[in-house]
């Protein structure tokens, strides 16, 4: 890497998904408040709701995700037009 370039606090940094548990290590200036330790050595943990190990675009695995019922107004309201 060429000297100068990156802020002072890059620095090795844990990311955690919230959602599977999965942890990986990586270089990052993110602010944290949180340690962990991970392979034997202390770091700052960052905690991300997703990431590549469990995002259906990477998992091959979609999800309807409907929380407030939009699926089933759409078909009552739109899906019987279509039984004809």
């Amino acid at each position: 890497m060429k000297k100068g370039i990156h802020p002072d606090n890059y620095r090795p940094v844990v990311f955690k998904d919230m959602s599977n548990g999965d942890m990986f290590l990586t270089q990052s200036c993110c602010a944290s408040k949180e340690t962990i330790e991970f392979e034997g050595e202390t770091y700052p943990l960052i905690k991300v709701e997703i990431s590549s190990s469990s995002h259906p675009f990477y998992t091959g695995k979609s999800k309807l995700v409907d929380t407030a019922g939009r699926v089933d107004k759409f078909l009552s309201r739109y899906g019987k037009a279509q039984k004809k």
